[in-house]
């Protein structure tokens, strides 16, 4: 197993309530972003929060003990929660807490990249080029109003799918394998940490040259500084959102 070297980050939606998770240890880093509530009955008595931190605990243990594919880890992580969950809950309705998820691991000598409804993964290889694995999926919603989104969501014809309900979910997380002697470093990230790079301009090779000198801390502070001078309206969904970064160098 490759030694990595891991920091991170998190941070709530200013004056609100953080509903990522990030776990990390020997090899791995996973990040979960749950998705807000939209007001509509969920049919579920636990909140979005406690969803993320449920999947989060299952993933972590899974990665620690499995060596499994990630796509696998995930659908059992989720299967697992949906048996727990659905004695008390409705697991036949689309509003029920969900999360974005993505994940690295190295093993074997190969980096293993997933990524599951808008949570990338930026790879920096050795010869400095950058590889940004995500599912992009929720960017070509034809709408984004919240009743969209819902109709959209776990929806294979033009929508997307998170970590909810439905194990399936898994096997449409878009996934990569690349070998570790290819890679420097790795930013695992909810999408409220990687808006530098997909709102305000940033590239990807000054992110990753940013996150690796001043650390994922700066990273959300560069992020809420960018967003408190953006008017409203100016991008489509949330002003501000939780924020996760991590930052995962390839040790030798």
């Amino acid at each position: 197993m490759a030694n990595l070297e891991i920091t991170h980050a998190t941070a709530p939606t200013p004056g609100g309530v953080n509903e990522d998770a990030v776990v990390t240890g020997a090899g791995f880093a996973v990040v979960l972003d749950g998705a807000t509530a939209t007001g509509a009955p969920t049919g579920c008595i636990h909140s979005v929060a406690w969803y993320v931190r449920q999947l989060a605990a299952r993933l972590s243990s899974a990665l620690l003990t499995n060596d499994g594919e990630l796509r696998e880890i995930l659908r059992e992580a989720i299967q697992d929660l949906v048996v727990d969950h659905g004695q008390t809950c409705d697991m036949s309705n689309p509003d029920s807490p969900s999360s974005t998820v993505a994940m690295v691991r190295a093993h074997g000598g190969v980096l293993e990249v997933l990524s599951l409804a808008d949570s990338p993964v930026a790879v920096q290889r050795t010869d400095g080029s950058i590889q940004v694995v995500v599912d992009d999926r929720t960017s070509h919603l034809a709408s984004y109003t919240r009743d969209a989104v819902r109709g959209f969501r776990n929806n294979d014809n033009g929508g997307f799918w998170v970590a909810s309900t439905k194990p399936e979910a898994a096997d449409r997380a878009v996934v990569a394998s690349i070998p570790v002697s290819e890679v420097s470093a790795v930013a695992v990230l909810s999408d409220g940490a990687s808006r530098l790079p997909e709102r305000y301009g940033w590239t990807w090779d000054r992110f990753m040259a940013d996150l690796a000198s001043n650390g994922p801390t700066h990273i959300i502070d560069a992020t809420r500084a960018a967003e408190a001078t953006t008017d409203a309206g100016t991008f489509r969904g949330k002003a501000h959102d939780d924020a996760t970064a991590v930052l995962c160098t390839i040790q030798p």
